[in-house]
């Protein structure tokens, strides 16, 4: 039973978070959320709620990292993988009817300056993400200094998408957007591939 309640209150916290970020998830909110009792939160979070939302935030970040890792690496071509995490982003906005987007944007945009190890796991969310994009694009032959321009364009994007939609209640921008970026990314990667030849045969 205890599992249940500390798992609940985990669920019911990443829910609320991303809806209303750091300040405005209060413990009484979590604990409502989650049925939990009052002093079952320091019984499992002997922190209390920063060391909640730290536990929540490293793991909506590591499950977003491992999946964005996988839609990368299975498919050869990078133009086609960021299609299909464009894709991927709408049908998930969709399923949860445009009420829930990054997992952690409403935090920093929550700025918890308080929270030191918060801020630290939410700056290097974005570095991994924009890591795991660059380091597709250089693998296709696309040079460092582009590849990073384009995986800053991409988690950029895709942030901003996110609130559109959300606004709007639609995910045609999305698929619009997709369109451009994948072209964008086909055109740099055989870009580099010229390049790559040139540089063979000079």
């Amino acid at each position: 039973m205890a599992t249940d309640t500390r798992t609940r209150m985990i669920e019911a916290t990443a829910l609320l978070l991303r809806r209303r970020g750091y300040h405005g998830t209060s413990l009484n909110d979590i604990l409502a959320a989650s049925r939990a009792p009052r002093g079952s939160l320091y019984f499992h979070f002997p922190g209390g709620k920063d060391q909640l939302v730290i536990e929540v935030t490293r793991a909506s970040v590591a499950d977003v990292t491992e999946r964005l890792g996988a839609q990368l690496t299975a498919e050869h071509d990078p133009a086609v993988a960021v299609h299909h995490i464009y894709q991927s982003v709408a049908r998930m906005l969709e399923d949860n009817e445009f009420s829930l987007g990054c997992p952690i944007a409403p935090v920093v945009l929550d700025a918890p300056n308080d929270v030191p190890e918060l801020e630290e796991i939410c700056r290097s969310a974005f570095e991994q993400w924009i890591g795991l994009l660059r380091q597709a694009f250089v693998r296709a032959g696309v040079p460092e200094r582009r590849a990073h321009a384009l995986a800053l364009l991409v988690e950029s994007s895709l942030e901003g998408l996110m609130v559109i939609a959300r606004a709007t209640r639609d995910r045609s921008s999305l698929n619009a957007v997709a369109d451009e970026v994948a072209a964008l990314i086909e055109q740099a990667v055989l870009a580099g591939k010229v390049a790559q030849q040139a540089e063979s045969a000079a």
